[in-house]
């Protein structure tokens, strides 16, 4: 058995509406949840498959730092999926600069994040002292590598090159022989 810390404003998101998503969780990791609301404990019970008890813990934990429910379950889905937190606390002087640099991995409206999402791949959710990331081994390493370059003040533009590099050798290069970046229709 297992035990994961869930912050009090994910409880209801873990459980769903009427237990819904524990129960979903339950059935696809074979697990069983045992979750105090009061204190956010969650104990997991591996009662099936052992491979997929071991992956309730990431699911429960996904879910407890930003992640919906559907991509916190995709760990389910790919032997190779990860699921990595960065400890941004750990990474930043004090709470002013922790903001600054918070500030700096979402970008303005979102952009940083987002490209950081599109380019690599993997999901990016950034939620009080930490940067989670759920995606294949290469992914979570391209958006782990490039959150280290922002935190050690590296200039956007330069984190959107290593990441677009990233993106060609992760997915291959975008076809762009012609204009809308797509193959023509053979005739």
């Amino acid at each position: 058995m297992q035990h994961v810390k869930v912050p009090q404003d994910r409880i209801g998101v873990l459980i769903g509406e009427g237990g819904e998503t524990m129960r979903e969780i339950e059935e696809r990791a074979e697990v069983r949840l045992d979750i105090d609301s009061e204190s956010g404990s969650v104990a997991i019970d591996a009662v099936g498959d052992p491979v997929s008890g071991l992956v309730a813990p990431d699911i429960v934990r996904a879910i407890g730092r930003g992640f919906t429910p559907e991509s916190a379950l995709s760990l389910l889905e790919h032997d190779l999926r990860r699921f990595e937190l960065v400890d941004l606390a750990a990474e930043t002087r004090n709470k002013n600069d922790l903001q600054r640099q918070k500030g700096r991995l979402i970008g303005e409206n979102g952009r940083t994040r987002e490209l950081m999402e599109d380019l690599s791949g993997a999901e990016v959710v950034i939620k009080g002292t930490t940067l989670g990331v759920i995606g294949q081994p290469e992914e979570v390493e391209a958006v782990r590598r490039a959150t280290g370059m922002i935190l050690d003040g590296a200039p956007h533009g330069a984190v959107y090159s290593f990441l677009e590099r990233k993106h060609n050798e992760i997915h291959g290069a975008p076809d762009l022989s012609t204009p809308s970046g797509s193959a023509e229709e053979p005739r």
